[in-house]
């Protein structure tokens, strides 16, 4: 492995440590090296500012200079909150920066790349692009397409089925499964679930991991006729992690009110024209992307997911399987559709699988 590789994939490393918690900025991370020795690491800090590149310079000092910067995304060449981290790059005498990929951002694109080869300082790109793209994927779509990346997450049972009869909650997956999806919560902005699975659970859609508790990330909740109870576990809590419920322009203000009242932003978007009827998936991805969300993982329920999917507004799945049956008269993973149109389909590729304890773990990706 060169020394470039090897160095650019811990910048890589660094970059997802501030997964789900940077938005609206992206994930970033930097290292400096000079004369084969690590002189500074950095990544993008909670809340997206300070950025990685000065955390890493900072980090270095004095030995920046004449020093080799290593950066998973172009750095910003303009004035936001935050002042450029290309102007910074050149203060601090770096002489070479090796960049994953171009910043799709319009204030950007290839403009920090251009003011640091003006300042002569030599500039490769592309370095580790595929994982750089895969990582800062949310940032892209948002940039692009308006929408944050959206991963699926579903637990079945051993017969494809998430629930018992009545939609009854039973115990699918163990708990190395359960401490995996709280990971997963950890690195996502925000978790989204139907007004079904709230009625049915009473989630409180937090993340549960020792030292991790104050990663917990919006809790977002599909509810079109604004039919989440004030006594729900997610509105108790909506003033200490944030709740935001979609619901359709038609919903009653009263019951708006109310939410709002207990700490709650209540978020209106169309609904679909054709059937069956819901809140426009399109245009709840776009209220999100407008708010800073990167990375949204869809947790639940059926219908939820079997929507998401239908609309294609799906770009990552992590498929959850238990050992034990539930039977017949369970509820299927993806509401009226069999599991293997993601399972058989040639639109999903297996990414990798996980055996944790009694349960596997697959993610897919899309084609």
């Amino acid at each position: 492995m060169s020394d470039d590789l090897r160095y650019m994939q811990l910048a890589l490393a660094l970059g997802r440590r501030g997964q789900g918690r940077t938005w609206p900025n992206p994930a970033v991370g930097a290292v400096v090296v000079k004369d084969g020795v690590i002189v500074g690491r950095g990544w993008t800090q909670p809340g997206g500012r300070p950025h990685a590149e000065p955390e890493a310079l900072k980090r270095a000092g004095d030995a920046a200079r004449g020093a080799t910067l290593y950066v998973t995304l172009e750095p910003c060449s303009h004035f936001g909150k935050s002042p450029p981290c290309a102007d910074a790059i050149i203060a601090a005498g770096i002489a070479r920066v090796v960049s994953a990929i171009e910043d799709p951002n319009p204030d950007v694109g290839g403009q920090g790349h251009a003011r640091l080869r003006a300042a002569g300082i030599a500039v490769e790109v592309g370095l580790c692009k595929d994982e750089a793209a895969r990582d800062h994927a949310g940032h892209f779509l948002r940039v692009g397409e308006k929408r944050p990346f959206v991963i699926l997450k579903l637990a079945v049972s051993a017969d494809d089925k998430i629930a018992a009869a009545g939609h009854q909650p039973v115990a699918i997956t163990g708990e190395a499964a359960k401490a995996r999806v709280h990971l997963l919560r950890a690195q996502s902005d925000a978790i989204l679930v139907g007004i079904g699975t709230v009625l049915a659970d009473d989630p409180l859609l937090t993340v549960r991991l020792p030292g991790l508790e104050a990663q917990s990330l919006v809790r977002v909740v599909l509810d079109r006729a604004l039919r989440l109870p004030g006594t729900s576990k997610l509105v108790h809590s909506a003033r200490q992690t944030p709740l935001w419920v979609m619901t359709s322009d038609l919903s009653e203000a009263p019951a708006a009110m109310k939410l709002g009242a207990a700490g709650a932003q209540v978020l209106r978007v169309p609904v679909t024209t054709t059937p069956p009827p819901g809140l426009d998936l399109k245009s709840v991805l776009n209220a999100l992307a407008e708010r800073g969300i990167t990375r949204l993982m869809v947790e639940g329920g059926a219908r939820v997911a079997s929507s998401f999917l239908s609309a294609g507004l799906v770009d990552e799945i992590w498929l959850l399987r238990g050992p034990n049956d539930i039977g017949m008269d369970g509820i299927p993973a993806l509401d009226t559709q069999p599991l293997s149109v993601i399972t058989q389909s040639p639109r999903w590729r297996a990414h990798a699988t996980e055996v944790l304890d009694k349960d596997t773990l697959t993610i897919y990706e899309r084609i």
